[in-house]
């Protein structure tokens, strides 16, 4: 799309806006169920998007991405009127008589850009917070994903009004003219690198962000564990989609003693869950891309590996794989895997595993598995992440009663629910003050009674 066009998108929505016709509570509610119906009636649409994309199987797209998507929707439908109310809070005295409240309101122009490996649910989640706080919203969705952005396109321009909704394809040249154009708030999932560029030209406008990123996100596995659950649990959350999940468990750490039974059972849980030739699991996905591709198998070390690393290039799939006796200094621990490798570090003591985590930066997701939860709960205490979970995998995201965002360099701010909302809201502080009285003693001249008077009001 021609830059002219994008401005000409950009100045209608501002005008859409300023014209108060995002500000009806039940008109966004509206809104929100127009966006309901048509994810419900169009989900084959989706399903097949999202298979010519990234290989995901019509189950696996309806369990992570439009049931997820559904989910959220109807929180929001439930819930916005609630949210958009005022809240009225307690008034110093020396304000007497007066009314103290907050009241949420929209940004205005937002822009949310999306990623290509969960392009519905990361599109429509977001689309969908906006949607209810008042915003008008241009939605991007990645190039990569571009069969589902085609989708997600159709889709929207069905029901809202491109004042309303817009969605912009293309790639980075459309990026750039979005990033250098000013918004009023700018939601961002994506890639670290990436997410340093949108907050670099955010910044030129003053313009606040959310950023949803990524890193290399722990598990790790106590002797007192169920290890056998632990395997379960942890293959589930490594390989769905492929390992392209920004919360999938990145490395494991486990004792020593426990390493080989450990080992024994992912193996037996990959073939359970994937088959003995996941190549041909027709389930079973495939990287986005041969530029992704190529960066994963690079990432691999034959030597270290003990299930898996069998792949297609024509067709973009390495199968499940498990990498043991891994260190901090191999390429697999350089970046964010973000692909089907399971590097397993071993650890003698718990203070070691504790400064391996430390020693990276803060991740997205932390997750860990013990059966003592007084020691669990300490340890989520101790170290520093976005969300996770304890004695499971990735499923804490899956709920609108909590936030979900990151921490320290896998991002800034949060959304699903309530969180959310106030993502997308400034929360005005107003006092209104009544009229028939008027308290002479912050007017000059000023006096001892009056200071006499402000030491009994600031008490």
């Amino acid at each position: 799309m021609k830059k002219e066009e994008i401005d000409q998108i950009i100045k209608r929505q501002k005008e859409y806006f300023n014209n108060g016709k995002t500000l009806n509570v039940k008109e966004r509610i509206l809104n929100l169920k127009r966006l309901y119906k048509a994810i419900l009636d169009n989900q084959n649409l989706l399903k097949e998007a999202l298979y010519l994309d990234l290989g995901k199987s019509a189950f696996e797209a309806d369990m992570c991405e439009i049931r997820l998507s559904l989910a959220e929707i109807s929180y929001m439908i439930k819930h916005t009127a609630k949210f958009s109310k005022r809240r009225v809070v307690p008034t110093p005295l020396a304000s007497f008589y007066s009314t103290s409240f907050t009241q949420p309101s929209p940004y205005g122009n937002v822009l949310v850009m999306s990623p290509w490996n969960y392009p519905v649910l990361l599109s429509i989640e977001p689309l969908c917070d906006a949607i209810a706080a008042g915003n008008t919203v241009i939605l991007k969705p990645s190039a990569y994903s571009s069969n589902t952005s085609n989708a997600l396109k159709k889709i929207i321009e069905s029901i809202f009004p491109s004042e309303l909704v817009a969605v912009i394809e293309g790639g980075r040249e459309e990026n750039k003219y979005l990033l250098d154009s000013k918004f009023d708030y700018i939601f961002f999932t994506g890639s670290s690198n990436v997410g340093h560029l949108v907050m670099e030209k955010a910044a030129k406008n003053l313009t606040p962000i959310t950023l949803e990123l990524g890193g290399k996100s722990p598990t790790l596995i106590l002797d007192d564990a169920s290890l056998k659950l632990a395997a379960k649990r942890i293959v589930f959350g490594k390989y769905l989609n492929c390992g392209q999940t920004c919360v999938a468990p990145d490395y494991v750490l486990v004792s020593k003693r426990n390493k080989d039974k450990f080992i024994e059972y992912v193996k037996e849980e990959i073939d359970l869950q994937y088959g003995m030739d996941p190549l041909n699991n027709p389930s079973y996905g495939k990287l986005i891309s041969k530029k992704h591709f190529d960066r994963v198998i690079n990432l691999l070390d034959k030597s270290k590996i003990v299930k898996g690393g069998a792949y297609k290039s024509d067709e973009l799939k390495l199968s499940p794989t498990v990498m043991v006796d891994v260190s901090l200094d191999d390429k697999v621990m350089q970046e964010e895997i973000f692909g089907p490798i399971m590097p397993i570090i071993t650890y003698d003591s718990l203070d070691e595993a504790l400064n391996i985590i430390k020693s990276l930066n803060a991740p997205l997701a932390f997750y860990l598995f013990s059966n003592n939860t007084k020691k669990a709960r300490e340890i989520m205490n101790t170290i520093g992440f976005g969300g996770g979970c304890i004695n499971d995998t990735i499923v804490h995201l899956a709920t609108s009663s909590m936030g979900f965002g990151g921490f320290g360099e896998s991002g800034m701010g949060a959304y699903h629910g309530k969180v959310g909302f106030e993502t997308f809201s400034h929360k005005k502080s107003i006092l209104d003050k009544k009229r028939w009285l008027d308290l002479p003693i912050r007017y000059q001249p000023y006096s001892s009674f009056k200071k006499f008077l402000l030491d009994i009001f600031l008490k």
